[in-house]
């Protein structure tokens, strides 16, 4: 995405939510695990291993005496998360030496949490290596929009970004480091991208759920494709007045615009939002009472895929 196609709302989520259900396609899901090897910890899969993963772990020259493979599963050695952090550093700045996979290129210095059992942090790794362990990560979402009628505030991705340059996102968008809160990097990524200052967010932006995927990356998401990215971002709404406008504070955007909703709809059917993106547009419309089960016939299919339960342990 982009392309000439028409998306659906339901391609739209067919796209994110890509990797087979254990719920809605079995057969698919039970074949597709056959080619994967678990991550795990004690009774707890923490994500799934695609082979060229396994081959890296299992070359000890490379990524050092920290794993354990035994059949159809990995484990990570180390008693506390700090021990296991470490190990997993170990490994992976050997891997980004070697330039063992390609995702690492984009190594940000920035630690996601990864938890087992579920609210129990299990360790901190880096960023870009999620995807490789097929583990949960976290994010916040904002849409800010303007009533009667209702527009939203539209930013466009800086295109010289390596992941998703020049597709449209969230008016505030992004992932939460280990030990951030939600929505301490909600204020945090508001500043950095819109201008908003604290008080503002802090005052007018409400927390509305979340939406939850199950994402097999393209080549736009940057690095290997295919790799495995179960994601939870955490969604808020905050509706502003005309003389709130998002300017950007960094260079992840180039500028905003305020968008009607079949400005936005169209913008969607294009393929013009980063996926993940429009995800949250879906449940944005949806809680608005914009997408409803008289317009859209896989409304029940929609909500269920895009609030889907993982098999692995969550924040």
């Amino acid at each position: 995405m982009p392309s000439t196609k028409r998306y659906s709302n339901l391609d739209l989520v067919n796209t994110v939510d890509s990797f087979p259900s254990p719920t809605v396609h079995p057969a698919l899901h039970a074949e597709r695990l056959s080619t994967l090897t678990l991550f795990t910890h004690a009774t707890h899969p923490l994500g799934y291993l695609l082979p060229p993963v396994v081959s890296a772990l299992a070359n000890t020259a490379l990524s050092g005496p920290h794993w354990t493979i035994t059949g159809a599963t990995v484990t990570l050695h180390g008693s506390t998360p700090a021990e296991r952090s470490s190990n997993m550093l170990k490994t992976l700045t050997s891997w980004r030496s070697a330039n063992t996979f390609a995702v690492l290129r984009g190594w940000r210095n920035e630690d996601y949490a990864v938890y087992s059992p579920p609210g129990t942090l299990y360790l901190a790794m880096e960023r870009s290596a999620c995807a490789l362990f097929g583990v949960v990560t976290y994010g916040v979402h904002m849409t800010a929009f303007a009533p009667s009628p209702l527009r939203i505030w539209v930013p466009t991705r800086n295109p010289a970004k390596p992941t998703y340059g020049g597709m449209l996102d969230n008016t505030v968008a992004g992932g939460i480091a280990a030990g951030m809160g939600v929505l301490e990097t909600l204020v945090k990524e508001s500043g950095e991208e819109a201008s908003f200052g604290r008080e503002l967010v802090e005052g007018c932006a409400r927390s509305v759920g979340c939406v939850s995927y199950f994402y097999e990356r393209h080549k736009s998401a940057g690095g290997e494709e295919g790799l495995l990215q179960p994601e939870v971002q955490f969604v808020w709404d905050m509706e502003v007045g005309e003389g709130v406008v998002p300017r950007p504070g960094d260079d992840e955007v180039v500028g905003f615009r305020l968008l009607g909703v079949e400005e936005v709809k169209e913008e969607l059917a294009k393929g013009s939002f980063k996926p993940n993106c429009a995800i949250v547009l879906l449940d944005f419309f949806i809680r608005h009472g914009i997408i409803t089960p008289e317009n859209e016939p896989h409304y029940i299919e929609i909500c269920s895929r895009i609030h889907r339960r993982f098999e692995f342990p969550t924040w």
